[in-house]
């Protein structure tokens, strides 16, 4: 789909964007008449190219699940990144902005600026000119995550009176944190993405030893705990303290260990199950972790070997 608007003098409201934009929301908080953030729900769209014009409030766009590779363009500047679950996009109230690529499923809360400057008016800050939110094309928050599925949450709930109560502190909260984070008269304090879980190490290890006997690319070990392969590659080291090509070729030598040990396969054999390109290449590979040749370490270990091995 592609749909182009002209920038408009009169920034978009909540209310009008439903009517502006090319497609419409799968759920939304609209017939809730919540006084804080709407929260408007969006199926994944695999052919985009709009340009929308400047709103009159914040918006957040959080991806709960899936992944899409989409491009933003917003004040002058343009960013392509592969959007995945955990991902919230943040365009400040005043920014035309483009959309092309694909595009996740999103949970999109509209932030009312009126919100951000009575939580201005909470922290000290008496005059709008203190506050100016970033424009932020991908970050990983956990604030922001949480209140986005507390608020999803809501959504999927029957409405109750409690409800109002609710959303009021959550999205208070929510206008809290922006202002706190992402605010350009505040220093910027850099944000460690959080480390990947037990069970995602657990996930991982379990593909890369099932998978030894070829060559496991990046992407795909990504793919499996559902980020990028930028974010992966920085939060693998954060998580484990090696990269994960470092911990693939330990899973190898290691499973060629126990081959060695546990079994009289050439060596030749033991190379190829285990992923390494030839026998060589083994062999450098292996002495550099274990220090002894395959060879040496069969014989160390008092195992015969076929004939077919080629010694080392």
């Amino acid at each position: 789909m592609s749909t182009i608007y002209e920038t408009a003098e009169n920034p978009v409201s909540i209310d009008e964007i439903v009517h502006v934009l090319s497609h419409r929301p799968i759920a939304t908080t609209r017939e809730r008449e919540w006084s804080g953030v709407t929260v408007d729900m969006y199926a994944p769209l695999p052919d985009v190219s709009d340009r929308y014009p400047a709103l009159d409030h914040h918006l957040i766009c959080y991806c709960p699940s899936g992944s899409a590779r989409l491009v933003q363009g917003r004040d002058g500047s343009v960013h392509e990144s592969l959007v995945s679950a955990g991902v919230s996009m943040l365009m400040p109230a005043g920014y035309d902005s483009l959309w092309e690529g694909s595009a996740s499923a999103t949970a999109r809360l509209r932030i009312p600026a009126a919100l951000i400057s009575s939580a201005g008016e909470q922290t000290g800050r008496r005059s709008t000119s203190q506050i100016e939110i970033r424009n932020v094309f991908e970050t990983r928050d956990p604030v922001i995550e949480h209140v986005a599925l507390i608020l999803m949450g809501e959504l999927d709930r029957k409405p109750h009176p409690a409800q109002t109560l609710i959303v009021d502190h959550v999205s208070f909260a929510l206008a809290a944190h922006l202002i706190r984070s992402y605010n350009v008269f505040e220093p910027v304090v850099p944000q460690l993405p959080p480390a990947l879980s037990k069970v995602e190490i657990a996930r991982l290890t379990a593909y890369i030893e099932s998978n030894l006997d070829r060559q496991i690319g990046l992407v795909e070990l990504a793919a499996i705990v559902n980020v990028s392969r930028f974010h992966f590659t920085r939060l693998f080291k954060q998580s484990t303290g090696m990269t994960a090509i470092s911990f693939v070729e330990q899973c190898r030598i290691r499973r060629a260990q126990s081959l060695i040990m546990e079994t009289a396969l050439p060596l030749s054999e033991v190379a190829l199950m285990t992923g390494f390109s030839d026998q060589s290449h083994f062999t450098r590979r292996f002495h550099r972790h274990v220090g002894y040749t395959p060879a040496a370490f069969a014989r160390e270990h008092g195992r015969r070997r076929g004939v077919k091995g080629k010694p080392n």
